[in-house]
C-alpha cells in the first residue's frame, strides 16, 4: 500500500478492464509500492533493444533506487500506470509533471514528461496506445493539459502511438532527439481515433470467439446426454472444421477418444493451442477450468453453466469474480448461463450451442439476451414453411444469457465489418451503455439494416444477471433515441423476423408509394387500409379477378414495377382451385420472374393457405449459400420432403425449451425440418418474401420504408451551427462559481436568466408579488398589460386550473384579478405569485434537455399542457442537435399541425424555435454540469418566441463519459 506521505489515496476509479488490437483483453491500474517484485520481473524480460529506446543507453537492470522511483506516486505529480495479464505487468507508462525548462513540478504546471516500455512480446497489440488513452485522461483529471515526449528517431514505433494519437502536436529534433508535445484536450480527430481502435478491438474480439481454430467442451458427461455431451455432438455433427477437443476430469487415464473425437482429463493435456473453451461443468468447479484455460492460453470461453447472477445475490457475487477471473488471463466470456454461439460460415461451421440443428447458412446476424427467445428466433428462421416463408439463414449467432461480458455492442462491432452478415436482428432485455449502443447503432444501419426487439420494457427491471446502468428515461424516449440512430425497432418477435427477412431479400424502397394486386378483391382491400394505418401511400388495389393466371400475375406485376409512381409492389394471393402444386410453382415463377426486371424496387406476397407458393417463392437461388456438411436435411423419410403447412408460426411458447437442466439454459427440442423446394429459382433471381397476412406484410413495408427515409437523410446528418453571441467561458465560470457552494443546485431566477442569457436565450422578466402592493409595483416597472401567475408547484403550467390571468391593463383588474386568485387558492405564501409582462399569441410549447446517466444528453420539445402529458406527445433528439436534427424534432410530435397553420391559423416562427432548440443543445453540450434545463412555456408566434419560464439544475459531471478512455464495463 502506499506510505502515509504519499498526497492522495490510491485512486481505484483509475483501474479498467481494456480490449487490445488483437481481441485479447489486460487490466490497466496504478502502480503501487507493492509492485516492486513484478516490475523487475517485468524489466527482465524486455528486451535489450527496447531498454536502450526506454533510457537511450544501455540499460540491463533497474537499480534499487530505480525500482523505488518507479513504484512510489503521489497520484498527482508522479503517476505510473500498468497493463497487467495474469497478475503480471507487460506495459508501464508513467509521467511526471514539469515545469520551466523540464524540471519536475507541482500543480498549477500543467505539463508532463510521459514515457512507455512495453515488453517485446505484448509490442504489436495496441497496448501503448490503451495506455496513453488513460494516462492522458489520468493526467487530465490532475490539471495537466499538455504531454512532452523525447525518442530516439530510430524508436518508430513509438513516434507512431504519439503520432496516431490524434491530438494535436508540436514535433521538433535537437541533440539528436525527437521531441513530441501534445495538447491533451481531445479533439474530433482523437476521438475518431480512439472509436476506430475500440471498434477493431472489440471487432477482433467477437470473431476470436465465432472463428476459433479449435474448441475443447469441458464437462463432457462419459454417459451420453447432458449439455455437455450433446454439444460437443452438435459441433462435430455441424461439420466443425477446426479442432475439436472433449475434456472431462472423470475421464480414465487410458481414455483418448470420446465419440470419435480427442479427449483429455484437462485442457492443460491438450498438446495444441485451444482458442475457445465450451464450459459446462458446474458453477462451482468453473473457477477451475478458468484457471486452467488461461494458463494454457486459451482465448476466450463460452459458459453455459447456470448459477451465476440468474440465481440470486450470490450468485452475482460469483459472476462477478468469474469475470475478473477470465479477464486476469486476457480472456473473453460469452455468458454465464449462455445458450451458446453458431457460425454457419463454410470456412467454419460452428454449432456450439444447445441448438441441436444447424441454421442454414445466410446472410442474417443473430443476437438474443434470453436462451429462449434464441431458440424461438433460431426456430422460426429454420422453419420456413409457414408464416415468413424462404430461405434466408443465418451468419451467426450468439445468445449471450447473463451477458457479464461479451454484450449486444461488441457483437454490433463484429457485425459491421462481417462480410457475411447483411441483417442484424437482436433480442435485448436490458441495453447496459445506451449511449454507445447509439453511437454504434447510427454507424451500423447507415450500412446494414439493425432490427431490435426490447424485452422487459414496461418491467422498468432488469432482467437477473444483467448488470446495467440505471436510466431515468421511459422506454418510449429510449425507443425514440434508438429510431434516431437509425434502429428499426420492433413491438414483437414475428415483427422482428418479418422485418429481417425482407431486409436481407429485397432493396430498400425509394419512397412510401405502392401498388397492390392480386385475385382477391377483399385480401386487396385489407392490404390498402393497412398500408393507411402505416403511414405508406397506396395505390387503388388492382382486382386481377380469382381467374387470373400466372401470366397475368406476371404481366400486372410487370407493369406496376414499371410505374415511376410506385415505390414498391404487394402482391395478394389467394388458392386456385384444383391447380395445386404447379399452379404454384408456376405462379411464383411468373412472380420472380417480373419482380427480376425491375431489381430496384421491392415486391412483397401476402398469400392465404398457398403452402406451395410460399414454398416455390422460397426457393434457394444460385447465389444463395448452399447446405453445409451437418445442416439438418429438409428431407422426411426416404428423402421425400414432409408436408407443407401454410400457417403462420406459432407463438414464442410453442419454440420453448423441451427441459431444463442444472448445470446450463434448458435444452431445446428439435425444430420442425424444413421443406424442401420442388421447383429452384432461376439463375441470378431474388428471394420474394411471402407473409401469411396483410398487416404482417405492410408492417414490414413500413419499416423498410422509414429506414430508407433515414439511410437517405443519415447521409448529410447536417451541422452543429456556431452563433458569434455565446459566451462559453463566461457561462463556465458562472458554473463553476455556483458549484462551489455545494455537490449540485437548482439556480434561482436571476440566476437561471443570467445564465441562459450567456447562450441567447432570453427569458421574460417575472416580478414576485407578495402582496396586491407588490403585484401593482411590479406592473408599473414592468408596463401594462401583464399577466399575474401563481408559481406553486401545483399549480405551475396548469392555466386549465384558473392559476394564470392574462391581459391585465391596468392596477385595478390586477387588484380584482389577485383577489380572485387567493380567494380560489389560498394565501400568497402559498400561491407565490408573480407578475410578467404580456408576450405575443402564439402555440404554447416547452423545450427540456436532461443529461440521464445511461443515454447520455437528451433534448426533448412539445407542446405545452395537460393533453401532450397526457398522451406523451415529445419528441427526443440526442444531444449535440444539428440544424437537421432541430428541423425535425419540431415536426415530429404528432400535434405539429398547430404550429403549422392548422385550420387556417397563422404558422409559427419554426425559424426561431429552431434556433432555440439549437442553443439550449450548445448549453448542454459545451458544460456537462448543467444536469437539466426546462423552458415552459415557450410561446412561439408568427414572429419570433418568447421564454416564459426556465429553470436550470446544476450537478458535477459524470467522472467518465463517452469521451473517456476505451474500458469494458467495470466488474
Amino acid at each position: 500500500m502506499q506510505t502515509s506521505s504519499d498526497r492522495h489515496e490510491y485512486p481505484a476509479h483509475w483501474e479498467a478492464d481494456v480490449v487490445l488490437r488483437d481481441g485479447g483483453t489486460a487490466r490497466v491500474r496504478p502502480i503501487t509500492v507493492d509492485d516492486a517484485e513484478r516490475l523487475v520481473s517485468f524489466y527482465e524480460q524486455v528486451s535489450d533493444e527496447s531498454k536502450y529506446y526506454r533510457f537511450f543507453a544501455p540499460y540491463p537492470r533497474l537499480s534499487a533506487k530505480d525500482v523505488h522511483r518507479f513504484t512510489h506516486h503521489d497520484f498527482v505529480d508522479r503517476v505510473g500506470l500498468a497493463a497487467t495479464i495474469g497478475g503480471e505487468f507487460i506495459a508501464t507508462v508513467r509521467y511526471d509533471r514539469i515545469g520551466a525548462g523540464g524540471a519536475p513540478a507541482t500543480s498549477p504546471a500543467d505539463e508532463a514528461e510521459v514515457a512507455f516500455l512495453v515488453q517485446d512480446a505484448h509490442q504489436g497489440r495496441g497496448v501503448a496506445s490503451a495506455l496513453l488513452e488513460h494516462i492522458a485522461a489520468v493526467a487530465r483529471e490532475r490539471g495537466i493539459r499538455r504531454f512532452a515526449a523525447e525518442v530516439l528517431p530510430a524508436n518508430n514505433k513509438m513516434i507512431k502511438v504519439f503520432m496516431d494519437a490524434g491530438y494535436t502536436q508540436k514535433r521538433s529534433f535537437e541533440d539528436g532527439v525527437v521531441r513530441l508535445e501534445f495538447d491533451l484536450e481531445p479533439t474530433d480527430r482523437s476521438l475518431a481515433v480512439q472509436y476506430a481502435r475500440e471498434h477493431r478491438a472489440e471487432a477482433r474480439s467477437v470473431q476470436r470467439l465465432l472463428q476459433p481454430g479449435s474448441v475443447a467442451v469441458v464437462g463432457t458427461g462419459r454417459t451420453p446426454g447432458g449439455v455437455g455431451r450433446s454439444i460437443l455432438g452438435n459441433i462435430r455433427d455441424a461439420g466443425y472444421t477446426g479442432r475439436l477437443y472433449a475434456v472431462n476430469r472423470a475421464f480414465p487415464e487410458d481414455q483418448k477418444q470420446l465419440d470419435g473425437v480427442p479427449a483429455c482429463r484437462s485442457v492443460r493435456d491438450i498438446a495444441r493451442p485451444v482458442d475457445l473453451a465450451v464450459v459446462t461443468v458446474p458453477a462451482e468447479h468453473v473457477p477451475d477450468v478458468v484457471t486452467e484455460c488461461g494458463e494454457h492460453g486459451v482465448q476466450g470461453l463460452v459458459v453455459i453453466s447456470a448459477g451465476y447472477a440468474d440465481s440470486g445475490p450470490e450468485g452475482r457475487e460469483r459472476q462477478r469474480a468469474l469475470v475478473r477471473h477470465a479477464r486476469a488471463y486476457g480472456m473473453r466470456i460469452i455468458g454465464p448461463n449462455a445458450f451458446g454461439i453458431i457460425n454457419t460460415s463454410p470456412d467454419v461451421r460452428l454449432n456450439a450451442s444447445l441448438a441441436p440443428q444447424m441454421p442454414r447458412p445466410g446472410r442474417i446476424g443473430l443476437f438474443a439476451q434470453s436462451g429462449a427467445i434464441g431458440i424461438a428466433l433460431l426456430s422460426r428462421l429454420h422453419r420456413r414453411g409457414g408464416g415468413v416463408t424462404g430461405h434466408t439463414g443465418v451468419s451467426s449467432f450468439v445468445s449471450s444469457g447473463n451477458r457479464a461480458d461479451v454484450s449486444g455492442n461488441d457483437v454490433l462491432q463484429y457485425w459491421y465489418d462481417d462480410p457475411e452478415t447483411d441483417v442484424a436482428l437482436m433480442y435485448l432485455e436490458s441495453i447496459g451503455n445506451p449511449r454507445k449502443f447509439t453511437r454504434l447503432a447510427r454507424r451500423t444501419a447507415a450500412v446494414k439494416p439493425l432490427v431490435v426487439v426490447q424485452g422487459a420494457r414496461h418491467g422498468g427491471v432488469a432482467p437477473q444477471g444483467h448488470a446495467v446502468r440505471a436510466t431515468r428515461l421511459p422506454h418510449a424516449t429510449v425507443s425514440a433515441l434508438l429510431r434516431q440512430a437509425g434502429v428499426i425497432r420492433v413491438d414483437t418477435i414475428t415483427d422482428l423476423v418479418d422485418a429481417g427477412l425482407l431486409l436481407a431479400r429485397q432493396p430498400l424502397p425509394a419512397g412510401p408509394r405502392v401498388a397492390i394486386l392480386g385475385n382477391s378483391e377483399s385480401l386487396g382491400l385489407l392490404t390498402y387500409d393497412a398500408c393507411l394505418s402505416e403511414g405508406l401511400r397506396p395505390q387503388p388495389p388492382l382486382d386481377l379477378t380469382t381467374a387470373a393466371s400466372a401470366d397475368d400475375f406476371h404481366a400486372a406485376l410487370a407493369r406496376a414495377l414499371a410505374d415511376d409512381t410506385c415505390d414498391a409492389v404487394v402482391v395478394t394471393a389467394i388458392p386456385t382451385v384444383g391447380e395445386g402444386a404447379a399452379g404454384d410453382a408456376a405462379l411464383a415463377e411468373a412472380l420472380r420472374s417480373a419482380a427480376a426486371a425491375v431489381p430496384t424496387k421491392p415486391v412483397l406476397v401476402v398469400h392465404v393457405e398457398l403452402g406451395g407458393l410460399a414454398q416455390a417463392l422460397s426457393a434457394a437461388t444460385s447465389t444463395a449459400p448452399h447446405a453445409a456438411p451437418g445442416t439438418v436435411s429438409p428431407a422426411g423419410p426416404g428423402g421425400e420432403p414432409p408436408a407443407t403447412q401454410g400457417a403462420a408460426p406459432g407463438p414464442v411458447e410453442e419454440a420453448a425449451p423441451g427441459q431444463s437442466r442444472p448445470s446450463g439454459p434448458p435444452r431445446p427440442t428439435a425444430a420442425p425440418a424444413t421443406p424442401q423446394p420442388s421447383v429452384r429459382a432461376p439463375e441470378g433471381s431474388r428471394l420474394i418474401p411471402a407473409y401469411p397476412a396483410a398487416e404482417r406484410a405492410v408492417r414490414a413495408l413500413g419499416e423498410a420504408v422509414a429506414y430508407a427515409q433515414w439511410r437517405r437523410e443519415a447521409a448529410d446528418p447536417g451541422r452543429v451551427p456556431e452563433y458569434e453571441d455565446i459566451d462559453e467561458k463566461g457561462a463556465a465560470e458562472q458554473i463553476a462559481g455556483y458549484l462551489a457552494r455545494g455537490q449540485g443546485l437548482t439556480l434561482g431566477a436571476q440566476e437561471t436568466c443570467e445564465l441562459l442569457g450567456r447562450y441567447g436565450v432570453r427569458v421574460h422578466r417575472a416580478l414576485p408579488a407578495p402582496t396586491p402592493d407588490d403585484a401593482a409595483r411590479a406592473a408599473r416597472a414592468i408596463g401594462y398589460p401583464v399577466a399575474l401567475k401563481a408559481t406553486a408547484p401545483h399549480l405551475r403550467h396548469r392555466a386549465d386550473l384558473g392559476g394564470v390571468r392574462l391581459e391585465l391593463a391596468d392596477e385595478e383588474q390586477l387588484r380584482r384579478a389577485y383577489a380572485e386568485l387567493t380567494e380560489l387558492f389560498g394565501a400568497p405564501a402559498e400561491l407565490r405569485p408573480v407578475v410578467q409582462g404580456m408576450a405575443p399569441r402564439g402555440v404554447d410549447t416547452v423545450v427540456r434537455a436532461v443529461i440521464d446517466p445511461a443515454a447520455g444528453a437528451v433534448l426533448s420539445f412539445g407542446l405545452a399542457g395537460a393533453a401532450t402529458q397526457l398522451l406523451g406527445d415529445m419528441a427526443h433528439r440526442l444531444i449535440p442537435v444539428t440544424d437537421r436534427d432541430a428541423t425535425s424534432l419540431i415536426r415530429s410530435i404528432r400535434t405539429a399541425p398547430l404550429l403549422f397553420g392548422w385550420r387556417g391559423s397563422a404558422p409559427v416562427d419554426a425559424a426561431a424555435l429552431e434556433e432555440l432548440l439549437l442553443r439550449v443543445s450548445r448549453l448542454v453540450d459545451d458544460h456537462p454540469e448543467v444536469a437539466a434545463v426546462t423552458l415552459e412555456p415557450v410561446v412561439v408566434a408568427p414572429r419570433g418566441l418568447s421564454v416564459l419560464g426556465a429553470s436550470v439544475r446544476l450537478a458535477p459531471p459524470p467522472a467518465r463519459d463517452d469521451l473517456g478512455p476505451r474500458t469494458l464495463p467495470a466488474y
